[in-house]
């Protein structure tokens, strides 16, 4: 009784984070979107939410901006410094701009140039170092170390958190009727933790659902194993989501509030792409794709029909040169619809 009353206060503190989170100050409410043709093509009704459609092509300005905000005067003197694969990096960028605070960008060498020339166009200092998340992670620690700067995690982080957690708000304002589930892309766990607070407060019969790369299932290998764990080595195909382990702020909330967590391939992703291009004429970068790709998976499994689904579109910065690869992966794909 006392774990649940512990969990219930948890969950508490975020709403009342997320509910006083000044992201409409540089992010946008984003349209809760109907997919016809993929609703007809799975019996269900599928409802895209569309975070492509933020300033930065992606859910993290939320994030990002609710963190920088909340600085105290000294810290946005000292400017900050954060590890990312890119989308949490635009939208420190946008964000340090908007209130002037000088920011350093530590990106993989691995990074879609879009993400490096996104980052350097809003006037941040974009440093590429390592192969893959964990190295500029570490390398970014280091650096925020001996400059003083405030270090500022893509997702390990509860102001983080809250500020994602309003695509949670959102949704269960903008769809009031029945729901079924909702489909949230996992890479560090900032995003669904966010969500699942929100909704398994207000909504505890909807369902959450976890959407990794089969190739960086961070969040499945911490609940199977009971706690947070190490991947020993992280796909880039989708490269929003390459993280080795899951954040601790994040998993504190995914352990309970999350009901399950799908894994899905490449091919299934680049399906998904294709998917959603076909209702929205939007493409979507890999990651941004999982939640369709989970939802096809799920329904396929599961056999459900007359469901309404909620699909996070969490984000569109997908290199121009990768489009070829994805097209054809997706013809190539045996994934249904």
């Amino acid at each position: 009784m006392s774990s649940t009353i512990a969990q219930q206060g948890l969950l508490e503190h975020y709403v009342k984070k997320i509910l006083a989170a000044p992201v409409y100050e540089l992010a946008v409410r984003t349209p809760l979107q109907a997919a016809p043709a993929l609703s007809e093509a799975l019996g269900n009704q599928i409802l895209l939410k569309r975070e492509d459609l933020q300033p930065t092509f992606s859910f993290k300005i939320r994030g990002a901006y609710n963190k920088l905000v909340n600085l105290s005067d000294e810290q946005k003197a000292r400017g900050v410094i954060t590890a990312s694969a890119g989308n949490h990096a635009q939208g420190v960028a946008l964000a340090a701009r908007e209130l002037g605070i000088a920011a350093t960008i530590v990106m993989p060498c691995t990074t879609p140039e879009l993400k490096v020339l996104g980052v350097r166009s809003r006037g941040a200092d974009a440093v590429l170092h390592g192969e893959s998340f964990p190295f500029a992670l570490a390398y970014a620690l280091d650096l925020a170390q001996q400059t003083g700067r405030t270090f500022v995690s893509p997702f390990d982080d509860p102001d983080v958190i809250a500020g994602q957690g309003t695509v949670g708000m959102e949704i269960l304002r903008q769809h009031q009727g029945p729901l079924d589930a909702i489909f949230v892309p996992v890479g560090g766990g900032g995003l669904i933790a966010g969500i699942a607070a929100y909704v398994k407060y207000l909504r505890p019969e909807v369902r959450i659902i976890g959407v990794e790369s089969e190739h960086s299932a961070c969040l499945q290998a911490a609940l199977q194993a009971g706690e947070r764990v190490v991947l020993p080595t992280v796909g880039t195909f989708a490269d929003g989501v390459a993280v080795a382990q899951i954040g601790a702020h994040g998993f504190e909330v995914c352990r309970f509030c999350v009901d399950e967590v799908l894994t899905v391939s490449n091919d299934e992703l680049c399906a998904a792409i294709k998917n959603i291009y076909d209702d929205t004429r939007s493409i979507t970068e890999p990651s941004g794709a999982l939640a369709v790709a989970g939802i096809k998976q799920y329904v396929a499994q599961t056999g459900a029909r007359g469901q309404t689904l909620v699909a996070i579109d969490s984000g569109a910065n997908i290199n121009f040169d990768s489009l070829r690869h994805v097209a054809e992966r997706a013809a190539l794909s045996r994934a249904p619809a």
